[in-house]
């Protein structure tokens, strides 16, 4: 069985997709970029977006029963790979303690300009 996860504690998908999915005892997260649940950028840098990125996912994640605790992958697309120190420093705040497993890409551009994307893989409770 499938569930598909929506709230508007997060920012509302901008495309054809679901803000996660509950399937076989895991919530998969869609990437999240630094939008706000209104829609705007949390700011202009990498430290702003990573934080409100990650707030995005605890949102999703807990509509679904889980916790940023649960994640155990993560996903994380940065627009400049230069700032991967900068971005680090926040992630780890967030998942120092549980170390979830990890890719880190540094690519070209990301939807509406973002600085940073992460998506997760996290156990359902």
């Amino acid at each position: 069985m499938i569930k598909r996860i929506q709230t508007n504690q997060a920012p509302q998908a901008i495309g054809p997709y679901s803000q996660a999915i509950v399937a076989n005892g895991f919530v998969f997260c869609s990437g999240q970029i630094g939008l706000t649940p209104d829609g705007t950028f949390a700011g202009d840098d990498v430290t702003a977006q990573t934080h409100q990125v990650i707030q995005n996912l605890k949102a999703v994640l807990e509509a679904s029963g889980s916790s940023l605790e649960n994640v155990v992958k993560t996903t994380c697309y940065l627009t400049n790979i230069a700032e991967f120190q900068t971005f680090n420093a926040v992630y780890e705040t967030y998942f120092g303690n549980t170390k979830p497993a990890r890719g880190t890409v540094g690519v070209n551009q990301l939807p509406k300009d973002a600085k940073v994307e992460i998506e997760v893989i996290a156990l359902a409770s």
